[in-house]
């Protein structure tokens, strides 16, 4: 009798109970996933800046990242540095070699010119689609991010105008609504800014921002064909002040100035 009076008891405290363990698991699986997001934020966070570093043209090609000099500078363990730079490698803006360590990449002639050749192509079919599809407020926002550019070009802000510049192109791109897309030309966009501290010459920023006005004047009257012309032409003029094809300086010349 007794026997059958404890067992309602018992399940009865079983169920009273397993709402509490379901409760400590929730925590410990919400704890847990705290735990795992952090390394991984961190990660993001050592990448981003080493990117905008080299976008923003304060990080020259071939410049030494000591794993443990950047765990100092960000506070982390060495393991997420070497998880950055890792995915940097993946980007193409670090190089890892086994005797040097990291280093920031420096582009080849050619590998600058496969970047320029896949940019026309990505960016003739987003202005195809923006012309045929921009809104209004696509053209305030673009508008708005024209005089960001030319407020830095005003204040002689290098490192904001070489950024914005190179966003301008993200900016239209995220107006297509495919993420894979952005994140695309994002690294492309990335690679640029290397291969622009490599070769660049004295190409002008004011023009490039005057171009960007002339894109966005053609994609508001949804001039499909004065878009894609006026977009090559640009890439083309960026790429134009390139130094791509250096020639082999006359020996006596270079010796005896």
């Amino acid at each position: 009798m007794s026997t059958t009076g404890t067992r309602p008891h018992s399940a009865r405290a079983a169920a009273s109970a397993t709402p509490g363990r379901k409760r400590a698991s929730r925590t410990h699986s919400s704890s847990a996933r705290q735990a795992e997001a952090l390394p991984a934020t961190s990660t993001l966070r050592i990448v981003e800046s080493i990117t905008a570093a080299i976008v923003e043209r304060r990080l020259m090609p071939g410049t030494k990242l000591a794993e443990q000099k950047l765990a100092d500078i960000y506070k982390v363990s060495r393991t997420l540095v070497r998880q950055a730079l890792n995915q940097l490698s993946r980007h193409k803006l670090v190089t890892l070699e086994p005797a040097r360590g990291a280093r920031v990449a420096e582009p080849s002639v050619e590998e600058a010119r496969q970047v320029f050749e896949v940019r026309h192509m990505l960016e003739s079919a987003v202005v195809r689609r923006l012309a045929a599809s921009i809104t209004p407020g696509q053209v305030a926002a673009l508008r708005a991010h024209l005089a960001a550019e030319q407020a830095s070009l005003r204040r002689i802000d290098v490192s904001s105008r070489t950024r914005l510049l190179a966003d301008f192109h993200g900016v239209l791109a995220a107006m297509i609504g495919n993420n894979a897309l952005v994140e695309l030309l994002g690294d492309l966009l990335s690679r640029c800014s290397l291969i622009a501290l490599m070769y660049q010459s004295s190409h002008s920023a004011e023009h490039s921002c005057d171009e960007h006005v002339a894109i966005v004047d053609a994609l508001e009257r949804h001039d499909t064909r004065a878009a894609l012309r006026l977009m090559q032409d640009h890439l083309h003029h960026v790429e134009q002040n390139l130094r791509l094809d250096p020639r082999a300086p006359d020996l006596e010349a270079a010796l005896i100035p």
